[in-house]
């Protein structure tokens, strides 16, 4: 079922999503070299529960974390551990908040230190095709529209899209109906529609498409070994066309 929620809803759901944002935007700073992964963690849950939220992953199907912080070839949910960031990497931060009942979901892809210009060119493309997607979450189109772009613009940039791992729908549930790929054809799939809360979130690779698990059962990695990058928005659909709700405060 998908939920078509109110102006009320979304408020609330826009509290979730904004604190989500603003423990991006703190952690900013944390990540550089030297730093470890787990104190990235630490930080995220500390300062979500200061803002009268509950850490969203946390316990989550048994999963042991605030952040979920993959690294390099780690597509996504990588277990924060007493690794090091060190210059050069990639580190991918996936966060979630629950409040007022509603949560809040964003992810971003940082760059530690200074990036060769081809993982910088990923990271840049993977920030632009989520800005593509959201484009076509308008009233009208479809669910498909949204991966349809996303695809597109990674693939002319001879960049690889995910395809076991999706977007989803948002709300009083961290995962609800639809699921949104990044991929795929137009005008398939659910029609979209005023009051419909979407997390939007393209996983593209500068390899190839394949993925595989890790014995944790958790982490997601490329299976050429190459980097992967993830961006992620929670958006809400108005008759203004999609709102991004994980926008930080400041």
């Amino acid at each position: 079922m998908i939920h078509l929620r109110t102006k009320d809803e979304i408020a609330l759901m826009s509290n979730s999503c904004q604190i989500v944002a603003d423990t991006l935007l703190m952690l900013e700073e944390h990540v550089k070299p030297g730093v470890k992964i787990i104190d990235l963690d630490s930080l995220a849950e500390k300062y979500i529960i200061s803002r009268g939220a509950i850490p969203a992953f946390k316990g989550y199907m048994g999963f042991p974390a605030t952040l979920c912080v993959s690294v390099d070839d780690e597509v996504v949910h990588g277990i924060p551990n007493d690794r090091i960031l060190k210059e050069g990497q990639i580190v991918g931060i996936d966060c979630g908040a629950l409040k007022n009942g509603y949560y809040g979901d964003h992810a971003k892809t940082f760059t530690v230190g200074d990036v060769n210009s081809e993982i910088q060119k990923l990271v840049n493309i993977t920030k632009e095709s989520l800005l593509l997607g959201i484009s076509e979450a308008k009233i009208g189109n479809y669910i498909s529209d949204i991966g349809y772009a996303i695809q597109s613009y990674a693939e002319n940039n001879g960049f690889s899209v995910v395809r076991e791992l999706v977007g989803h729908g948002i709300g009083t549930n961290l995962h609800e109906e639809p699921q949104v790929p990044n991929y795929g054809i137009p005008k398939q799939g659910h029609k979209i529609k005023e009051g419909m809360c979407i997390a939007i979130e393209p996983m593209i690779n500068l390899g190839e498409k394949e993925i595989k698990t890790d014995e944790d059962g958790w982490t997601i990695r490329t299976q050429d070994g190459k980097v992967s990058a993830h961006f992620e928005h929670t958006i809400a659909i108005t008759n203004n066309g999609p709102v991004i709700l994980s926008k930080a405060s400041s």
